[in-house]
């Protein structure tokens, strides 16, 4: 209670009246000293300042007549599947515990799930035991004794019932999500593409929310940006490369998606357009005027290194909606017709250019991987170091690195890590794939390292 509230004419009449009975007091003196530890999922969804009350409540019911919580760690926004080194308030207080001055002798929560999920308690134990500091749960009315079966036999199920409580919830809101989009079309949320903008739609389809004053949204085009897109897809039929695609427009001036809008990409420049933008751009089958959902795995919570493109998910586990959520910037005829573009990479004389090594290999002076590329009638590869055809080139620069297929190949034909059992070309590959082997090129060393998943080092041609 701060000084204020004890100030208030009101606090202080009603600690003037009689009491029907001695209370305990707030605090033991001469007790444990805990710290509490609690944690919320989700800031949109939950009320922080109830939730922590709540939690703190509990641990202070369980122990108000052993000690005082001295300490407290309370995570925001962190899943409860992230082990506690991966959350900041969990992680710190670990990182206390190693302090002969921490100023607390056990650990408190208010309740299991708010901790805990599936196995982690058991791996946490011994780093408790370790440091000989408690874990007291409302569960176990007290400190958790993990040599004692009827404990044990206790923490397992909590974690069972802990990860089975996100499973069931998890199926159940995707399997509503799915249904939304495939019958009804609905928008579910995040970035419209780029060539969209949002607009209201109409009350919220479920009442209460209506009520709330919730409404829905859908897509319509942009008139700053949809003609960019149509003009995209015409040139992509019209047999135009997506390197020239991007060229012209920065050549027009035209600002990319995260040069209109910062705020979509917040890492990126924003200044010019690039291969990957347009190819994304002319992949996205919500141009259509049907509602996509699934595209992408969801995000984890380790995300992706900086740099890496956007994953996506197999086609068959895309949903669509079965009729047009909003209206189409391209046919679904040509949006077909390009992708059929896109898919087939053949030659001017008819033939089906083929690459083993399509992204197995890293320039290790710029950390880019190396786009395959004809040479000399060969299959090949090489790294520009970041220049494209899409923006003109600079004074100064690295010089390309390329490399000869049929060269990477005799060069790994007698490497000790890959020699074991690989036949043919399409062996070594194989190989390369199962263990996840990256295979990082320079001009000047060929000496075998191993970086995070057995990587080789290949001299250059």
């Amino acid at each position: 209670m701060s000084d204020d509230q004890r100030d208030d004419p009101l606090t202080r009449w009603l600690n003037s009246q009689p009491q029907a009975s001695a209370q305990p007091p707030a605090r033991w003196r001469g007790g444990l000293r805990f710290a509490f530890y609690g944690r919320i999922s989700t800031v949109e969804h939950q009320d922080r300042v109830s939730s922590r009350h709540w939690q703190r409540d509990c641990a202070n019911e369980l122990v108000t007549a052993h000690g005082v919580i001295v300490a407290e760690y309370f995570d925001v926004g962190c899943s409860r599947r992230r082990g506690w080194g991966q959350r900041p308030q969990a992680a710190a207080l670990l990182a206390a515990l190693d302090d002969p001055d921490r100023g607390f002798d056990a650990i408190v929560v208010g309740e299991y799930e708010r901790a805990f999920s599936a196995n982690q308690l058991p791996h946490l134990a011994p780093v408790l035991e370790h440091h000989g500091v408690q874990l007291w749960l409302p569960e176990t009315d007290g400190p958790v004794d993990h040599h004692n079966p009827t404990h044990q036999a206790l923490i397992m199920m909590l974690g069972a019932q802990s990860r089975r409580e996100v499973q069931r919830a998890r199926f159940r809101v995707i399997t509503a999500m799915r249904a939304q989009t495939r019958e009804q079309g609905r928008y579910l949320g995040g970035r419209p593409p780029y060539g969209y903008r949002l607009v209201d739609a109409g009350p919220h389809p479920n009442t209460a929310h209506a009520r709330w004053g919730r409404r829905r949204q859908r897509f319509e085009p942009d008139p700053a940006t949809a003609e960019h897109v149509r003009w995209m897809f015409a040139q992509r039929l019209d047999g135009q490369s997506l390197a020239s695609i991007a060229r012209a427009l920065n050549d027009a001036g035209i600002p990319c998606p995260s040069g209109i809008d910062p705020n979509r990409n917040p890492h990126r420049r924003g200044d010019r357009w690039t291969l990957r933008t347009v190819a994304a751009i002319l992949a996205n089958p919500r141009y259509t005027g049907r509602q996509v959902w699934n595209r992408q795995p969801a995000q984890t919570d380790t995300g992706r290194p900086e740099g890496e493109p956007v994953r996506r998910n197999p086609t068959v586990d895309w949903v669509v909606s079965k009729q047009r959520a909003h209206t189409a910037l391209v046919s679904e005829q040509d949006f077909v017709a390009t992708q059929a573009i896109r898919a087939h990479r053949s030659a001017h004389d008819g033939t089906t250019r083929r690459y083993l090594f399509t992204g197995l290999l890293r320039c290790r002076p710029c950390g880019r991987r190396m786009e395959a590329h004809w040479i000399n009638q060969r299959p090949g590869y090489r790294c520009r170091h970041g220049h494209t055809s899409t923006q003109q080139p600079a004074n100064r620069r690295h010089k390309i690195l390329y490399l000869r297929e049929d060269h990477i190949l005799a060069s790994l034909a007698d490497h000790p890590r890959l020699s074991d059992g690989i036949q043919t070309p399409h062996d070594l590959v194989t190989l390369l794939r199962r263990r996840k082997i990256t295979i990082v090129c320079d001009q000047e060393h060929c000496t075998p390292t191993i970086e995070k998943s057995a990587q080789v080092n290949l001299r250059g041609s």
